[in-house]
């Protein structure tokens, strides 16, 4: 047995599944597909069999949709058997638990299922944000207590978080590992610390959102809208919070920052605990960020007016991004130095018809800029703030890629005029690019958020919490990124990442944008390759 892959539970053997909500049901279902007699139990008198029901409901969905045929739908509702008592799951070779995110209640659960099962069966818990070393801590064999963190919904993500608590066998881990392979998923191991490896790495994508909504930089729907169009993300952070649930998703934030002993980098926002306290949790209650009525959704209280905007662009009453309106393209633009992540620019503009003239006054190593007929300069986001330079700056947001990006944001100082600020969105537009104007915040938005995401995945491998390639699995896989976060960090230059959290953290000063040991050391090994 490997030090990853163990041995799968046989698919002849009894599966069981002990709570029977969403989760519950969807990771029922996965082991039904993959053959196992799986057992239902609820601690609610029913609700095991309204579980199989709603089953049954959705694999005959599948078959009328052409994904299962009728055999079998019907050889799996065999195998499914909702049980009244824990001593019917006796002869169980898995237990994986889904009940109710409250420590003594899977505690106590364990705890019964250990006089029942056999000494050979894995007991897995689902939690997403409790210690699965607290949960098997009052067993009296722990080792065989492993964390199995699906994803919801779980016949449909391919991620499976194994998780070793600190007294977890290596043979228990490697048998959940292989099971959840053979179950067709696509599952990584990890170390037991807070957020395991998804909750963990992602929580920079959520908190800068907030962060930048807090500060006035600009309304959800184009915050949203920026990651999504010009960052490559799936969903923007409150659409997805929205989805997600407001409540669950702060109160994973909150676990994770209490987890953690309230680190600074982990601080949960006050903007979202007040819609928390409001009730209005995103989609299930109709109204979260965004409004959801027969109209689709709409921004609710941005309270951002038009950041950074002058009044230019188009509303978000009906949960648009702000837009700025259409500008002429400068008819020449001038190049100075490199422009790093932004080196496909030049090529770009030169496309669009504008003409590049190449200059110098740029230091060799730093950052180059594009200079408009105005003087006004075009630097990438640094982390600092355009105002800090001593000439009319507009700083433009980072892209996972210029050519194919839909939306870039402009954040321009307070020096550059209505001429120049024309000059900077007709540039951009005259590259089929919808602009964003927001205000002078240092990072902006893709900048700031990728920096820490690359950070944080950075600190979680550093620190063995996962490797690094399961880490860029999992964020990939668990939340959609649209590239690993290391991987994004090795393209844009480990020094990039530390020079802007550094600059970040100039601004900050409260140790939330302090760059980790290891992103510093992988900065210096570059900085000395390039000697």
């Amino acid at each position: 047995m490997t030090a990853r892959a163990g041995t799968a539970i046989e698919s002849d053997r009894v599966v069981a599944v002990v709570g029977t909500g969403t989760m519950g049901q969807g990771i029922a279902q996965v082991a039904l597909a993959a053959g196992h007699p799986v057992r239902l139990h609820d601690a609610v008198p029913g609700r095991a069999e309204q579980a199989a029901t709603a089953i049954a409901g959705r694999l005959g969905r599948l078959v009328e949709k052409g994904r299962l045929d009728a055999a079998g739908r019907d050889a799996a509702l065999a195998r499914l058997h909702p049980v009244a008592g824990l001593t019917e799951l006796a002869d169980a070779a898995l237990v994986v638990e889904a009940v109710l995110e409250r420590l003594s209640v899977k505690q106590e659960l364990f705890a019964a299922l250990e006089d029942i099962v056999a000494d050979d069966c894995l007991l897995a818990t689902n939690t997403s944000s409790l210690s699965v070393t607290a949960v098997a801590g009052p067993l009296r064999r722990p080792g065989r207590c492993v964390g199995l963190h699906f994803f919801n919904p779980a016949p449909l993500m391919p991620l499976v978080e194994v998780v070793s608590g600190f007294a977890t066998d290596e043979a228990a881990a490697a048998r959940a590992y292989g099971t959840a392979r053979a179950w067709g998923k696509t599952p990584v191991r990890c170390a037991d610390t807070p957020g395991f490896v998804v909750n963990r790495v992602a929580r920079p994508f959520y908190a800068e959102a907030l962060r930048l909504y807090e500060e006035r930089a600009a309304d959800p729907a184009t915050i949203d809208a920026v990651l999504r169009e010009s960052g490559g993300f799936r969903m923007g952070p409150f659409e997805l919070t929205d989805l997600i649930g407001q409540d669950v998703n702060e109160a994973v934030t909150r676990s994770v920052w209490e987890s953690f002993f309230q680190d600074v980098r982990f601080t949960p926002s006050l903007a979202q605990r007040r819609l928390v306290e409001s009730g209005r949790l995103g989609r299930k209650t109709g109204r979260g960020w965004y409004a959801y009525g027969d109209g689709g959704p709409a921004v609710h209280g941005s309270g951002s007016g038009n950041a950074g905007d002058g009044g230019a662009g188009r509303g978000n009453a009906d949960g648009r991004p702000h837009t700025a309106e259409p500008c002429p393209a400068p008819a020449s633009v001038g190049i100075h130095g490199e422009l790093f992540a932004a080196d496909a620019l030049p090529r770009l503009i030169e496309e669009a018809g504008v003409e590049v003239v190449r200059g110098d006054g740029a230091v060799p190593g730093h950052p180059g800029w594009i200079e408009l007929p105005s003087g006004t300069r075009l630097f990438l986001a640094d982390g600092t703030a355009a105002d800090e330079a001593d000439m009319p700056v507009v700083h433009f947001d980072l892209a996972l890629d210029y050519r194919t990006a839909g939306r870039i944001a402009l954040a321009p100082a307070a020096s550059v005029d209505d001429k120049g600020r024309a000059e900077a969105v007709g540039l951009f537009q005259a590259l089929g690019k919808d602009v964003s104007v927001i205000a002078d915040v240092p990072g902006m938005i893709v900048a700031r958020t990728v920096a820490m995401l690359a950070d944080f995945a950075l600190d979680a491998a550093a620190r063995g919490v996962a490797t690094a390639e399961d880490i860029d699995t999992a964020m990939r896989l668990g939340v959609n990124y649209p590239r690993g976060p290391l991987e994004w960090a090795a393209e844009l230059g480990h020094r990039w990442v530390r020079d802007t959290l550094y600059r970040l953290h100039d601004e900050y000063p409260t140790g939330r944008y302090a760059p980790s040991q290891a992103l510093c050391r992988l900065a210096a090994a570059q900085e000395d390759d390039a000697t």
